[in-house]
């Protein structure tokens, strides 16, 4: 991921449907931004809470990924390979920006229940995907059991982070959606200028205090990218009604990666989450920010559609795809 000259204000404003602070412009129209996460401390996730901060600021950066058709990171695109429409009407855009700049990461690795067939393959590939990892990066590591657990905080200690995947053990209920939440609370008091979160999961839930819109629509209001690899079991010998648990609970990661601007994967062996792991952190180190200025100030609370188009057409760009206007 990157930014165009991040500055503290941007920190501040981190859960955000879209990142609104850059250094360098002349911001003309105020703008209130709703900042939505979690309340509490800790490993618990408690109400939910809505914090206005007034600023001053009408310009919306947009991340994005472009990949060529074996989705590898295209790297090296110029402002005239973009285009940019909100509400279907093509905005100017005002400025470009692509570098590979520590990036803050948190990991949420599921070890419930659900996962116990599945853990060697989760595990590797959270093991691979830390190999990936800029040495100036720090990682978080969360797991989902019957509630949210800590395994580590912000570290760039990644021998140790991967040393507790090795040793991970499945049991218990799962509250995927409560660890998301939490993963993303814990993002916007992380130490580097950018961050992304990485779920590795089979998508199921059955013990969360959150819902999955509730979840939805968090996703949509942060500026996040979110990258899922959905661990599934082979469909020999499952039942029907498992297949579909299982099919719903990928559609699920999809969504959280779709509406997030990231990119989900599947896999099914371990020797499907070595391109998985290299795929989403050639990814993050290639990101595009897309700035234009907001035409949306007179309409707050309103769904403001993105749709972000690349040249050539033969790739594809993963952008989020809106924001509520404030």
């Amino acid at each position: 991921m990157t930014n165009i000259g991040e500055t503290s204000c941007s920190r501040a404003l981190r859960v955000v449907a879209i990142s609104v602070c850059a250094a360098g412009y002349l911001f003309a129209q105020p703008l209130s931004l709703a900042i939505r996460a979690p309340k509490g401390s800790g490993d618990a996730v408690g109400e939910a809470s809505t914090h206005i901060i007034r600023t001053d600021v009408n310009l919306v950066l947009v991340p994005a990924v472009v990949t060529d058709r074996k989705g590898a990171a295209v790297s090296g695109l110029g402002r005239d390979n973009f285009a940019v429409l909100e509400n279907k009407v093509p905005q100017p855009i005002v400025s470009l920006s692509s570098q590979d700049v520590p990036c803050s990461i948190g990991i949420v690795l599921d070890l419930s229940g659900s996962m116990r067939n599945k853990l060697r393959v989760a595990t590797d590939a959270v093991r691979m995907f830390i190999q990936t990892a800029n040495p100036e990066d720090e990682m978080s590591l969360l797991t989902v059991g019957s509630r949210p657990r800590s395994l580590s905080d912000f570290t760039a200690d990644f021998a140790t982070l991967q040393n507790r995947v090795v040793g991970a053990r499945a049991d218990g209920d799962t509250a995927l959606v409560d660890t998301i939440f939490l993963g993303l609370s814990r993002l916007r008091a992380a130490q580097k200028g950018r961050g992304a979160l990485l779920v590795v999961s089979d998508g199921m839930d059955n013990n969360s205090r959150y819902s999955k819109p509730e979840l939805l629509r968090v996703v949509e209001e942060s500026d996040v990218q979110i990258y899922t690899i959905g661990i599934a079991d082979t469909p020999a010998g499952k039942k029907a009604i498992e297949l579909t648990e299982q099919s719903r609970g990928l559609a699920f990661l999809s969504d959280l990666a779709d509406r997030s601007g990231g990119m989900s994967f599947k896999a099914v062996i371990s020797d499907d989450v070595e391109p998985a792991a290299l795929k989403i952190g050639r990814a993050i180190r290639n990101e595009y920010v897309i700035a234009y200025n907001q035409t949306s100030a007179n309409d707050p609370g309103k769904w403001r559609s993105i749709q972000v188009k690349v040249n050539p057409p033969q790739f594809r760009v993963y952008a989020r795809a809106g924001y509520y206007a404030q």
